[in-house]
């Protein structure tokens, strides 16, 4: 049974164009006799950073599955009278970011969708699948209707239950090995918790260990706030089932992996841990990479809040420049349905950031960010900075130039958008107003993961995309909603087009 009382009609402001956007989050428990509708509540809230659009909870109480589901954050999706009829001993839960479909309530997760037998499926994806469209018309050939939705997952969904015969870990282990991309899942049937990672574990997917059950994630952070204790992380290619039985692990792919290097710079959380490394710690030292490579005579070293704090701190400590806040960010500011006119543009910029005039008036500031990637918010950053008093404003970015858009899960600018395929970097610098301009090198930033570069992608600096891309048109945010069911073709001139090649 699916719910959707009380759809939000607005339209999601996507806040700041210039940042990247975030992902998906993905959050499973099986615990019977816990809350686990709130524990999944709680898991979805520690990773709402991975998606602001919307949010929803599949629960099954062994008899039926049922999903509420709504446009917006967390806590305006759910409150006590939403949860409270959620009951079970198996949940699921999905905070969305769209890279497959627009933002809609029809494509709000968890997906839902029964067989011809009656079992029922609720599924949440984090990450993006490439052979999207061949997915579209083995559905279609199958008779499959999909109509209504626009997302890879629905068509994950749609083919897991076209096996009405057989279980759904059977079905699973015939469909996960034809799903090319990457991606995270959490699933369930009435009485299964399923979780799947693509072969080359692209995004994060992690198993925790309650006292009377099991959690998985996408970070280790989320883990922690239901007081769950890690166990590891799913494997690159694993499928996992839980249920009465405990725990069973099948691999479905050979892993290959290539976890994704900008989950160490933005995406990820800072109390978080990926591949045994925590994040805080290794944007410390991805700050500290960047003072050695890019110095700068400054009196102050101030981060743009929150994701440019730990390499803030780093630059500062190796350098010897002393570290503070120059910017003051306005906490209850995530998605606003109010969008300042092209007169109150400035307006809307400082609604979530102004920076400290006291403390940078007079003084030479180093500002680290994360990325640039169409330039207006550090252009935004440096003008305010001067407005303020600054004598000088050196930009330092945690992170290399970003020239490739991501086909794996991050919605980023299209290619030609993309401010680094334009400019080098003396253009950039000129473009956003700094006095000088300094990006961390792709090694910098790789040895501050402590991982080989051989299992990083590092696809968005450098081109080099590790799962291969499908050719012509067939890839992009929009490309259901301009794909002719029947051939899996191009439909009109609706489908997104990126070249990843150019």
């Amino acid at each position: 049974m699916a719910r959707g009382d009380g759809r939000l009609t607005h339209d999601l402001e996507h806040g700041d164009d210039s940042a990247p956007k975030d992902e998906c989050g993905v959050f499973g428990v099986w615990a019977p006799g816990d809350e686990v509708a709130k524990l999944t509540y709680f898991g979805l809230y520690a990773l709402q950073h991975r998606g602001q659009e919307a949010a929803g909870i599949a629960v099954s109480d062994g008899a039926a599955v049922t999903v509420f589901k709504d446009l917006g954050l967390v806590a305006q999706v759910f409150d006590e009278p939403t949860l409270a009829p959620l009951t079970g001993h198996l949940a699921i839960g999905h905070a969305r970011y769209s890279t497959t479909g627009s933002p809609t309530w029809e494509n709000a997760q968890p997906t839902l969708r029964s067989t011809s037998t009656g079992t029922t499926i609720a599924l949440g994806h984090n990450g993006n699948l490439t052979n999207t469209a061949e997915l579209a018309a083995e559905c279609a050939s199958l008779g499959i209707d999909t109509e209504g939705t626009t997302s890879d997952t629905a068509l994950v969904t749609a083919l897991l239950t076209s096996y009405p015969d057989e279980s759904v870990e059977a079905a699973s282990l015939r469909v996960l090995p034809r799903l090319r991309g990457a991606f995270s899942f959490v699933f369930m049937d009435d009485n299964t918790l399923y979780a799947a990672r693509d072969a080359a574990g692209v995004r994060p997917l992690v198993l925790g260990r309650l006292e009377r059950g099991w959690v998985v994630a996408s970070e280790t952070a989320a883990l922690d706030t239901v007081g769950a204790s890690t166990v590891r992380e799913v494997e690159p290619g694993e499928l996992i089932a839980i249920d009465e039985h405990g725990l069973r692990s099948a691999r479905f792919a050979n892993p290959e992996p290539k976890g994704c290097l900008f989950e160490y710079v933005y995406l990820a959380r800072p109390d978080s841990t990926i591949s045994g490394r925590g994040i805080y710690s290794t944007r410390v030292d991805i700050g500290r990479n960047l003072a050695r490579e890019y110095p700068a005579e400054a009196d102050l070293v101030i981060p743009v809040p929150e994701s440019g704090v730990p390499a803030a701190i780093g630059y500062a400590d190796e350098s010897g420049i002393p570290f503070g806040l120059g910017f003051t960010k306005n906490s209850y500011v995530g998605r606003t349905f109010i969008q300042p006119s092209q007169t109150l543009r400035q307006v809307g910029i400082q609604l979530k950031l102004n920076p400290i005039r006291d403390k940078v008036r007079g003084k030479r500031i180093v500002v680290v960010d994360d990325s640039i990637v169409r330039g207006n918010t550090q252009r935004a950053q440096v003008r305010m900075l001067r407005e303020a008093g600054a004598v000088e404003v050196h930009v330092r970015i945690s992170s290399p130039p970003v020239k490739w858009p991501c086909f794996y899960g991050i919605d980023f600018a299209t290619k030609a958008e993309l401010i680094a395929d334009n400019l080098d970097i003396e253009g950039i610098r000129r473009s956003i107003g700094a006095d000088s301009l300094g990006y961390v090198s792709l090694e910098g930033l790789v040895s501050a993961t402590e991982q080989p570069a051989t299992r990083l992608c590092q696809a968005c600096f450098n081109g080099e995309y590790p799962i291969g891309l499908p050719e012509g048109d067939v890839i992009g945010k929009h490309l259901l909603e301009g794909l002719d069911r029947r051939s899996g073709t191009d439909a009109g001139d609706t489908v997104a087009k990126e070249d990843a090649s150019a």
